[in-house]
């Protein structure tokens, strides 16, 4: 199935999700995370804040601040589809952008490097057990990760992750998908799959 129906699908089947179900299965894959050593080893966090239907991030980050870790969150460059990571301690620090996005207002952050990011978690809409995702269509995190150094993982209910989904040359996969039900190490998935 081609990416933008996947993707419409998918947006729909999370829109059915009651409040309840959505917050119980988002603090039960948030939980997962907190406990696994990416997480335990990072210093800064470079993180979305989400909104619904996503995978609730706010809890996470919360947790985060008050463990002493650093937490930066993106501000898109729509000019050249690219990001700038800034860090911050408040959710006061964000402003609402284009489509009802939650960035960081440059006034009051400071801008980290990609090098200075131990865990990235990365958005999507779509999973393989092998890490490669659909996004939101932007192609900012496709351009992001070609250098990415570190860990990174996704957060993702498990009626994101579908069994194959079309991969392009410039997609780059994710080190592990936490749902409410699994932690997929798609590293391993990938080399079962070879």
């Amino acid at each position: 199935m081609e990416k933008q129906k996947l993707r419409k699908q998918v947006i729909q089947q999370l829109h059915q999700l009651t409040p309840s179900d959505h917050e119980r299965k988002s603090a039960s894959i948030v939980e997962k995370v907190l406990a696994s050593d990416e997480f335990k080893y990072a210093e800064t966090i470079g993180i979305t804040l989400s909104r619904f239907p996503e995978v609730d991030t706010h809890h996470l980050i919360e947790i985060a601040w008050q463990a002493g870790k650093r937490i930066a969150i993106p501000r898109c460059i729509a000019s050249t589809r690219e990001m700038d990571f800034r860090l911050i301690d408040s959710f006061d620090q964000t402003e609402v952008v284009y489509m009802d996005l939650k960035e960081p207002k440059n006034e009051l952050t400071e801008s980290v490097k990609q090098e200075e990011i131990d865990l990235q978690i990365v958005p999507g809409v779509v999973y393989s057990e092998t890490g490669y995702r659909i996004g939101f269509g932007g192609g900012y995190y496709d351009r992001y990760l070609i250098n990415f150094p570190f860990e990174t993982i996704s957060l993702a209910f498990d009626c994101q992750i579908r069994d194959n989904i079309d991969i392009e040359a410039h997609d780059i996969p994710v080190s592990y998908i936490y749902t409410e039900e699994h932690i997929i190490d798609c590293q391993k998935a990938r080399e079962k799959n070879e």
